[in-house]
């Protein structure tokens, strides 16, 4: 059980949780090669807040996503991972994201990217 992260905040909310919420949000939210630890941690989806909103940047979003939670498959902490993404609004895309764990309990997990 870990202590909840807030994904809109990044503070803990004191809530318990045993789910790959944390995981998740710690490889969506740290850019690519930041951390000290490990340099294959994070995404690039930060690279994205410079594009337009156009078909291809959320093709990108996606792949950026799917590569960034890529590792939890292959440690055997997730059994599935599927990332689709939305337009939200205007300069903001949504990606809905479900990961099911080796229990078969399945966590939507949704991020917000922002696009020009």
């Amino acid at each position: 059980m870990d202590r909840e992260i807030h994904p809109l905040t990044g503070d803990y909310t004191g809530e318990q949780i045993n789910t790959l919420q944390n995981a998740v949000y710690v490889r969506l939210t740290t850019p690519l090669g930041s951390w000290w630890a490990d340099s294959s941690l994070g995404s690039l989806l930060h690279t994205l807040a410079r594009e337009k909103d156009v078909e291809r940047v959320r093709l990108l979003a996606q792949q950026y996503a799917e590569e960034a939670l890529q590792p939890l498959l292959e440690d055997g902490r997730a059994a599935e991972i599927s990332v689709t993404v939305n337009q939200w609004h205007a300069g903001a895309l949504l990606l809905h994201i479900t990961v099911t764990d080796l229990s078969g309990q399945a966590f939507v997990f949704k991020h917000n990217v922002k696009v020009i």
